[in-house]
């Protein structure tokens, strides 16, 4: 039987995590040193995403990050995963990303969140003085779709650079919300199942059975995003999987520390209730060797009938998440070689 994975194209969602003993520079540079190697494995793009007063994410600059990311590979599609749009008036983005397309012609994506990306405390300082709410999402996507586009006639205010870019725009979701307005403006969706598993099915159902075409897009494409630990060997690999344990249990506990090292066990850093609540959350995550990974990508795959797949994931050691990419993409590499 021939492998769905080798039809459709697979990306990655980087956050550039701060590791225990490092810095953001270090994350910085060990997301450029991984970029480099996403492209040279056939990935399709690679994404950073707008998180705030987290000690364990540096990728809160997106705008910035993505042109040194873009500055330092060639052809892989470099975006945002997203940008937090409440947080930002919509002509500052179309200008930024404008200026981005710009200088890396035909590379980048726009994905726009509707959520913060952090606390409450922290959206009222990132939205002081805007009037911001997130009820103005819709309003704000159209407003910034119309900054981007190119016009007939001269508007009083233009972005530039941004006009005529037509940079892509995907909505982004862990509801059905998202869904519906990807849906209805006919903008491509991406899911994020790998922290929001619960509404995955009945998102892609509502996206795909109310999508209208736009210009931009004539029919329903959708991405899902899933948590992947490779290594050689099944044991390895669960090893590994200890730091995104710990990661997801910082979460669980609003104890949000920089990346840790693996753990020789979990037992004992976590009670049996934080287990299960980590086991909830991060439902679509797969970790082991090569077999056990490409079979359960495949089976993610087959179930949702994904256009293209999205992968993040969480290793401590640069040599060993590298290395875990590179099993994944011999998962669809054969695509590539055709």
């Amino acid at each position: 039987m021939e492998k769905i994975l080798n039809h459709i194209p697979v990306s990655v969602l980087d956050l550039a995590p701060i590791l225990e003993g490092e810095t953001a520079g270090d994350a910085f540079r060990n997301a450029r040193e991984l970029a480099v190697a996403l492209e040279r494995f056939g990935y399709q793009r690679v994404w950073y995403a707008e998180h705030h007063n987290m000690a364990n994410i540096a990728s809160s600059a997106t705008a910035v990050l993505i042109g040194y990311i873009a500055g330092a590979t060639s052809h892989i599609r470099v975006g945002s995963g997203g940008v937090m749009l409440p947080n930002h008036a919509p002509l500052i983005i179309a200008e930024q990303f404008g200026t981005l397309e710009a200088l890396y012609p035909g590379r980048i994506d726009l994905g726009l969140g509707r959520a913060p990306g952090t606390d409450q405390a922290t959206s009222m300082a990132l939205r002081r003085g805007l009037g911001a709410s997130v009820d103005h999402f819709p309003d704000d996507v159209v407003e910034l779709k119309d900054f981007l586009s190119a016009h007939s006639e001269p508007s009083r205010v233009r972005a530039i650079p941004g006009e005529g870019s037509e940079v892509p725009v995907w909505l982004l979701g862990s509801s059905t919300y998202s869904a519906q307005l990807a849906a209805m403006l006919g903008l491509p969706f991406a899911f994020a199942s790998h922290f929001a598993p619960t509404h995955l099915e009945e998102a892609l159902h509502l996206y795909r059975t109310r999508f209208t075409p736009s210009e931009q897009l004539s029919e329903p494409y959708v991405m899902a995003c899933v948590n992947v630990i490779a290594s050689d060997t099944d044991e390895a690999a669960e090893r590994l999987a200890t730091s995104f344990y710990q990661l997801a249990l910082g979460i669980i506990r609003d104890e949000r520390r920089p990346l840790q090292p693996p753990a020789d066990s979990m037992e004992g850093l976590w009670t049996e209730y934080e287990e299960a609540a980590v086991s909830h959350m991060m439902k679509y995550t797969y970790v082991g060797g090569p077999a056990r990974i490409n079979q359960a990508l495949e089976q993610f795959v087959t179930d949702t009938k994904v256009n293209e797949l999205m992968v993040a994931s969480y290793i401590y050691d640069l040599e060993a998440k590298i290395h875990s990419y590179e099993l994944v993409s011999g998962c669809f590499r054969q695509q590539q070689a055709s």
